[in-house]
Parts: structure tokens; C-alpha cells; sequence
């Protein structure tokens, strides 16, 4: 459970939603309790006590962490990328994901502190079906962030590891 202890510290958002969000409301607290569901695809599926909802891991061959589950309320989903690969200035920024050509944009306000080795990244939330359904089915995602270069996310094996990550959802609902 080490690389997620990367990831539940952070406190990164930005909206695919035109909603207003609050981060506490969006990432798991630090005082949250997760245990390990299983794993699917190379992706570790994980049991957010607190929320009553999953959440999948993962990292790739480029050393990028990847992670997503869903809202204290379960509305919006979150797409969490963690990378070493890029520099993000702490201030509210714009930034855009290209999903095969498909293009999703948000407004991101970054934070650095609190992330292992030298990560930076951020939470995109979202409850556009679209942008579900495109991470589910391709395979590499491009992120253009505006302070840095763009770097590619591997998306192997999310199809069956969200596919995992329901049916976990669903034993915590009952």
C-alpha cells in the first residue's frame, strides 16, 4: 500500500464539470482507512472505508501514478495523475487531456507539497460519460499541462480494473 500513501496526502483538483468542488470533498483524508480489494489488470483496487466506495492505482511504465474512484457523494468520478515528468506552479492553471484525439480541458490548482519523491500532479473530476467511457477503452493518455511539456499516461488494462472497481463499489453499497 505504499504508492497510494503517495496519493492520500494530496489535495490536487480541477472540474471537467462546470460545478464548483471542494478538495476535501473530492480526495481522500489523510485520517482515511483503505484496504486492499484485489487486483485487476495490473491495477490495485482499494476499499475507501470512510466513503464507502473503490478506488484503482496504478503505476506505469514511466513511473506515473494513476488513480480513480469516486466523490464523497458518488456523483463525479476522479482521475488522479501523479507524475516526476513535470513542473506545475502553485497557482490556478488550465490544462488539457487527449484521450486518442479526444480533448478534455479543466482548470487545475496545483499543490506540491505533501507528494513522495518528487511527484506533482492533480485530481480532474468529472461525470461526463464521454471522458469514462474513452479512459475505459484506450490506451495512453497525453497531458498537457501549461507550465510544463506534455507527458503520456499509460491507461493499460482500465476497462477490467473499473469494471472491477463497480463491482467492488457495489459490495460496499450492500
Amino acid at each position: 500500500m505504499s504508492k497510494f500513501k503517495l496519493l492520500a496526502s494530496a489535495s490536487i483538483a480541477a472540474a471537467f464539470a462546470t460545478q464548483a468542488f471542494a478538495a476535501s470533498d473530492v480526495l481522500p483524508s489523510q485520517d482515511s482507512t483503505f484496504s486492499e480489494w484485489g487486483e485487476e489488470s495490473g491495477w490495485t483496487i482499494y476499499v475507501d472505508e470512510g466513503r464507502g466506495s473503490c478506488l484503482i492505482e496504478r503505476k506505469d511504465e514511466n513511473a506515473n501514478v494513476v488513480q480513480m474512484g469516486l466523490t464523497k457523494d458518488h456523483e463525479f468520478g476522479y482521475l488522479g495523475v501523479f507524475t516526476q515528468n513535470a513542473e506545475v506552479k502553485n497557482r490556478k492553471k488550465p490544462i488539457v487531456l487527449s484521450l486518442d484525439g479526444n480533448l478534455y480541458s479543466a482548470d487545475a490548482k496545483p499543490k506540491t507539497k505533501n507528494l513522495a519523491d518528487g511527484y506533482v500532479g492533480g485530481y480532474f473530476l468529472t461525470n461526463n460519460p464521454g471522458f469514462v467511457d474513452d479512459v475505459m477503452k484506450k490506451y495512453e493518455m497525453i497531458v498537457f499541462p501549461e507550465d510544463s511539456y506534455a507527458f503520456t499516461v499509460s491507461l493499460d488494462g482500465t476497462l477490467k480494473a473499473i469494471e472491477a472497481a463497480r463491482k467492488c463499489n457495489m459490495e460496499q453499497i450492500g
